[in-house]
């Protein structure tokens, strides 16, 4: 008997009712031979991990960009968080680990240069605007592999596309990952924010704090067992009303006091400058751009969208490298 078909068995008996079984995935854009030893799922996180838009992950930013420490999140350790998040609470459920622990890898591999401010940009200046969660779809259906794309599981697929707060994934699975994502980004960035001297502890209104925790361990813990006490034995995944509610006032508070922060947005002004002058140079000099984007106009895609799959998954400095080549005087350029 196959190992792939007894760990299937496994999941039968042992997962939760709720849970989305590997026998029962609605399947793959293109059909492919199963593997003998990994489920579907297993076989998808597996593909995420491998991709070169995951590697390039730890060199671009998630808040503080270019930070002076090695302590700084970045978005590939952003992404571990989630999965490890992610996977706690699936594994207390009785969910579908393998299924988390996929999309929550490749959740944010479309993210651009310079975090949030690179996604602005391109939003502004392509026909048709950018969303980092799409652009993550296209990535694994698209772009890597020379076109070919990781041809992943349709549930995959869909927790990585609605992995945002104004969408909801089909599957519970999906679901844990939309929250671990918010608890791994809220109570991180408070830990680098304090780091960076833009906040400390006691900035944080007491109202949150006394419902939450007083301490980003503290936080993580109440904040991850409040999902699973409130999701046992549920067709949902949900929290108490309270910690909801304080966590979604803490998000407020976090982008009024750090995202939107002078400290930590400092250099944000230059990076857009930067992304908008490469964006406008790549199309007016196609030639410089390498060759598996040919082959995609040649697929059809226009020369915007192609220039923007580009630049988005440029890391911040190949970014500055390729600004520095095409812009400034050689005798300025730093060895």
């Amino acid at each position: 008997m196959l190992i792939r078909e007894d760990i299937e068995r496994l999941e039968r008996t042992y997962l939760s009712p709720f849970a989305t079984l590997s026998e029962k995935s609605k399947g793959r854009d293109r059909e492919e031979s199963q593997c003998d030893i990994r489920p579907v799922f297993q076989r998808d996180r597996d593909r995420i991990l491998h991709c070169k838009s995951f590697r390039r992950l730890k060199h671009k930013t998630q808040v503080f960009l270019t930070p002076r420490g090695d302590h700084y999140r970045t978005r590939l350790t952003h992404t571990l968080e989630v999965s490890q998040n992610a996977r706690t609470i699936a594994k207390a459920l009785r969910l579908n680990e393998d299924l988390v622990e996929a999309i929550a890898l490749g959740h944010d591999l479309g993210h651009t240069p310079f975090g949030h401010a690179g996604e602005r940009v391109l939003n502004n200046i392509c026909e048709g605007g950018f969303r980092h969660n799409e652009q993550s779809v296209r990535i694994v259906e698209k772009l890597e592999k020379n076109g070919e794309g990781l041809n992943l599981t349709w549930e995959v697929r869909d927790g990585i596309l609605n992995h945002q707060t104004s969408r909801m994934p089909s599957t519970l699975e999906g679901k844990i990952v939309r929250l671990s994502d918010k608890i791994a980004y809220i109570n991180h960035d408070i830990d680098d924010a304090i780091r960076a001297r833009v906040l400390s502890e006691e900035d944080i209104p007491m109202e949150y704090r006394e419902v939450l925790g007083m301490t980003t361990r503290e936080r993580l813990d109440n904040l991850i067992h409040n999902i699973i006490t409130h999701s046992l034995e549920k067709n949902d995944i949900c929290m108490s009303k309270d910690v909801e509610m304080a966590m979604r006032e803490l998000r407020t508070f976090m982008f009024e006091k750090v995202y939107r922060n002078p400290v930590a947005k400092a250099e944000e002004e230059r990076a857009e400058g930067l992304l908008v002058w490469l964006f406008q140079y790549y199309i007016q000099n196609m030639d410089k751009l390498p060759t598996w984007c040919f082959q995609m106009m040649e697929q059809g895609h226009g020369r915007e969208r192609v220039v923007c799959d580009y630049i988005a998954g440029m890391t911040d400095q190949y970014a500055i490298a390729k600004f520095e080549e095409y812009f400034m005087p050689k005798a300025w350029q730093v060895n």
